[in-house]
């Protein structure tokens, strides 16, 4: 038996590519998309290791050119959702006492396969399935998947160290247990490393999984899967099942043995598991853990004395970068009124640069929305804010799907703080400005604050110290991640915890140490190394 202390080091985050001409990671990228496109694959349920095909199938195609197939993909139903849960069972004992060290070693292997030798296979399924551009590939299914993956074993590290204190004659110590059941995670689209955070973490505290991709990103997800294959993963520890959410709320969240659910996507599903949960609270063997982060109405706030310069650029790249598809993309925007003339000369200025397109030409910056469902809802907001007399599209607003999905970067001026597209998610490249009277802004401040039931993400624009200082605190719970003069998209794991609270989540910050502390389950131990034999206490002898 191996009775050292293993350390993992402090990982730092995954560098950057740049896809500069003639660079050797541009043209394997370049080979890379016209392979896919040339092969388009079937994609398995995977269920205890092994390979299922079901009755159904669906296929992939490309957002921005809808003609292009990338495969099929099997759909699991209520068959194959049981054996799922069979499967993530059987696998668990062995699974929750494997090693620390070598449940560890799993994900660490994984992190370098994808940032060596599928890195450019992975950024390819990524760019064609979710329409992404090469660098929003990069920053999300290459550098901050792998980024999830060694910190996140770094923290479960630091957390098992952490112990209670002892005292004369009694030895005090917790162990770090896996809950008691299964894991259901349920990933989105947009960011295929929260597809792979969401398993893969409860997965590393010692727990067994079932996971349900996005159907608008089977693609991506299922090369993850293989990936943590290929690391070792044990079979039934992470079981991948593509499948209908109604299916999946049937069969696996009302079942005794769910004991958490990981979640990214809409408040409105996260609010109808967590009803479904508790309707079904005496069934459960314990209480479940429910993490989620959910949606967002995201704003820039300016002060009179912003950088101009440095604010138009927050606006565009939080509003239009992966097409607004981000749970943190700036949505809505407070101007000063002394500032609006430079700002708006500036956003028409820059936005007419902006190429959009197929992502196989690298000169775009935006893409395609996912599908043709996001582009009607989309579409919806555009139209009622053309054929409104409280608001003025003055930039973009045009729609095409004849051959993608395509919306332009849109900017919206309203009359007021509480227009529709000022406090409802569209999830698109549409951001709603408020021009306010610069002697208005206390009031404009508690309207950014309380105007929708939202607090993921927000930024503030000030030179002026005393101005940031009030701002930040009068903002103090509209945001879980809040930005001082840069744009409130981007975060970093190990540097910007994600996460927010109100109606964008439990605030469970994901690339923290706080979300895997949500996938144990603690015992603590007191051994008295000489137990007492006495049974009166001193107090009880004679005066």
């Amino acid at each position: 038996m191996n009775n050292a202390y293993f350390h993992v080091k402090l990982p730092v985050n995954e560098p950057i590519k740049g896809y500069m001409s003639g660079s050797p990671e541009k043209v394997a990228l370049k080979a890379e998309l016209a392979r896919q496109l040339a092969s388009p694959v079937e994609i398995p349920i995977i269920i205890g290791g092994k390979e299922i095909r079901s009755e159904h199938k669906a296929k992939m195609i490309c957002p921005h050119d809808h003609q292009k197939v990338l495969g099929e993909y099997y759909i699991a139903g209520e068959k194959e959702l049981r054996m799922a849960i069979e499967a993530a069972e059987a696998a668990r004992e062995e699974w929750e006492n494997m090693p620390w060290e070598h449940r560890a070693t799993i994900f660490l292997k994984a992190a370098d396969l994808l940032t060596g030798k599928y890195r450019a296979k992975l950024s390819a399924s990524c760019m064609l399935g979710q329409s992404k551009n090469p660098f929003q590939a990069e920053i999300d299914i290459i550098c901050e998947l792998a980024d999830f993956l060694r910190f996140n074993t770094y923290y479960v590290q630091e957390i098992y160290k952490q112990q209670p204190l002892s005292t004369d004659g009694v030895w005090n110590r917790v162990e770090y247990r896996a809950l008691d059941g299964f894991v259901a995670a349920i990933t989105p689209f947009n960011f295929t490393s929260i597809a792979g955070n969401l398993p893969t973490a409860p997965a590393m505290c010692g727990n067994t999984v079932l996971w349900k991709p996005s159907s608008t990103s089977v693609l991506s997800s299922y090369y993850v899967m293989q990936i943590l294959m290929e690391a070792g993963l044990p079979a039934g520890v992470i079981n991948f099942l593509p499948c209908r959410g109604v299916d999946f709320g049937e069969v696996v969240m009302p079942h005794p043995k769910m004991a958490g659910f990981h979640f990214t996507g809409s408040t409105a599903v996260f609010n109808d598991i967590w009803q479904q949960v508790g309707q079904n609270i005496n069934n459960y063997v314990t209480y479940p853990r429910l993490v989620g982060e959910t949606g967002g109405k995201d704003f820039i706030f300016a002060h009179e004395s912003a950088d101009v310069e440095a604010l138009t650029c927050a606006i565009i790249l939080g509003a239009f970068e992966y097409q607004g598809q981000k749970c943190s993309a700036a949505s809505r925007a407070y101007i000063p009124e002394s500032l609006w003339g430079e700002v708006k000369e500036r956003l028409e200025k820059e936005i007419a640069k902006i190429k959009m397109g197929d992502v196989c030409d690298f000169t775009n910056l935006m893409n395609a929305v996912i599908d043709q469902k996001s582009f009607n809802n989309i579409k919806s907001y555009l139209d009622y804010a053309r054929e409104s007399n409280d608001a003025e599209i003055i930039i973009g607003g045009g729609c095409d799907d004849s051959v993608g999905y395509f919306v332009e970067p849109t900017v919206i001026v309203a009359k007021s703080p509480k227009f529709k597209t000022m406090v409802e998610e569209i999830f698109g490249p549409v951001i709603t400005i408020y021009v306010y009277p610069n002697d208005k802004l206390d009031e404009t401040l508690q309207s950014c604050d309380a105007a929708t039931s939202y607090a993921l993400t927000g930024a503030v624009f000030a030179q002026d110290r005393a101005a940031i200082i009030k701002l930040a605190k009068r903002l103090d719970h509209a945001a879980g991640n809040f930005y001082i003069n840069d744009k409130p998209t981007g975060a970093v794991v190990g540097q910007q915890p994600f996460g927010g609270s109100r109606g964008s989540g439990t605030n469970d910050k994901a690339g923290s140490a706080i979300n895997l502390q949500r996938w144990m389950n603690q015992r603590t131990i007191k051994e008295t190394l000489v137990p007492r034999t006495v049974v009166n206490y001193p107090y009880m002898g004679e005066e």
